[in-house]
C-alpha cells in the first residue's frame, strides 16, 4: 500500500476506504473465495475485514501482511461458525477460468491443467495448501507469510519447499499412474 493511502488511513479520511476497497477488493474476495467456498459470505467477509481495517487504530507500516492476517483470522472464525452450526453448503470452485479469445482447445487445455492442479492440492495438507496459496495465488513474499502465520520465516522457507517438493512427487505419481 502507497504510504499516502496508509496516512490517509490513519488520518480518518473519508475517501480512505474507497482507496482500500480499490485496492484490495479483488485480493481479498480471491482470499476468502479460497476459504470459504461461497461468493456471498466471501463478500460479507471482506466488508467486514474492511470496516475492522477502518476501525482500527493500529495501522502498521507493512500493511499488506497485517490486513491478510486479519482476514485470516476472520476466515478461520467464519469457518468455526459454520462448523458450530452444520452448515451444509456445496463449495463452488475457488477459481473460474478466465475466457480468452484463442479458442476452445485452449479453454479446454487449461481447464483440464486447473482441475488436475486442484486434485494435486486437494492431496497437500490444508496447511501446506494455505502456504502455497498465500505465496503463490495471493503473492505475499515468504517474510509477509511468516508475519501473516506468526511463523519464522526459515520455517515458512523450509515448509514451502517441503509443499512443492510434495506436490512434484504427486504429479509425477499422477503422471506415471494415468499412463
Amino acid at each position: 500500500m502507497s504510504h499516502s493511502v496508509l496516512t490517509r488511513l490513519r488520518s480518518g479520511d473519508p475517501d480512505a476506504g474507497r482507496l482500500l476497497d480499490e485496492l484490495y477488493r479483488p485480493a481479498m474476495l480471491r482470499f476468502c473465495l479460497g476459504y470459504l467456498h461461497d461468493p456471498m459470505e466471501s463478500e460479507d467477509a471482506v466488508q467486514e475485514i474492511f470496516w475492522r481495517v477502518l476501525r482500527s487504530d493500529a495501522l502498521p507500516d507493512n500493511f499488506r501482511p497485517w490486513l491478510y492476517k486479519i482476514a485470516r483470522n476472520h476466515c478461520v472464525a467464519v469457518l468455526r461458525e459454520r462448523k458450530r452450526h452444520h452448515a451444509d453448503r456445496n463449495p463452488l470452485p475457488t477459481e473460474s477460468i478466465p475466457l480468452d479469445q484463442s479458442g476452445y482447445l485452449t479453454r479446454l487445455v487449461r481447464a483440464e491443467a486447473q482441475h488436475r492442479l486442484a486434485a494435486l492440492l486437494a492431496q497437500l495438507s490444508p496447511e501446506e495448501n494455505e502456504l502455497l496459496r498465500l505465496r503463490y495465488t495471493e503473492g505475499l513474499s515468504r517474510k509477509d507469510v511468516a508475519e501473516v502465520m506468526d511463523e519464522p520465516e526459515t520455517t515458512i522457507k523450509s515448509r514451502l519447499f517441503e509443499a512443492i517438493e510434495k506436490l512434484r512427487k504427486l504429479a509425477g505419481a499422477s503422471e506415471t499412474s494415468s499412463r
